[in-house]
């Protein structure tokens, strides 16, 4: 009975661990789809309706690797004194990362500033949906998407940092 219960504890671990490449569906114009998360504040949020009437640049990450490519962005936008409201947005999708959310999140938080939590919403269980609604190709690149003032995507971009990028997402600010 024991190895039973292992055997399906394993099965059901890889499952949601499963990687597929999706090659995104957006367009600049749609609106951002409807998403759930949590801040590392513990504050509940609802992507796009919270951030309405401001433009809001988030900063999708798929892998821990993409933390490299959002820091370049942050980095970018701190030495150009880019005013926006920036979120970076762990996206995570299956069973088992929503399983272990609660020690994911804690891990964050060690290596994170407690006063910029806020800034750091984690995307579990609609994870999956937005990597098929961004892609996920390249996952160690950052999915930059800057928000208009109704939630309507105005700019997105997924090649990893560049200057010419930033300096785009500049120009509609």
């Amino acid at each position: 009975m024991k190895n039973f219960i292992v055997a399906v504890c394993l099965t059901l671990g890889l499952m949601g661990c499963s990687s597929y490449e999706l090659p995104g569906e957006l367009t600049i114009g749609d609106a951002m789809v409807q998403v759930s998360g949590q801040s590392l504040a513990g504050e509940k949020v609802s992507i796009p309706d919270d951030f309405r009437g401001n433009k809001t640049l988030l900063l999708f990450g798929y892998k821990q690797d993409t933390q490299f490519d959002i820091d370049r962005w942050l980095i970018g936008l701190d030495m150009t004194q880019t005013v926006v409201n920036a979120y970076e947005i762990p996206t995570i999708q299956g069973m088992f990362p929503r399983m272990f959310s609660t020690f994911i999140d804690s891990g964050m938080r060690s290596g994170i500033p407690k006063e910029l939590w806020k800034g750091v919403i984690t995307v579990y269980e609609d994870g999956e949906k937005v990597q098929q609604f961004t892609g996920n190709q390249k996952p160690n690149n950052a999915r930059v998407m800057l928000l208009d003032e109704q939630g309507k995507i105005i700019y997105f971009y997924d090649r990893g940092f560049s200057v010419e990028a930033l300096n785009d997402v500049r120009a509609l600010l």
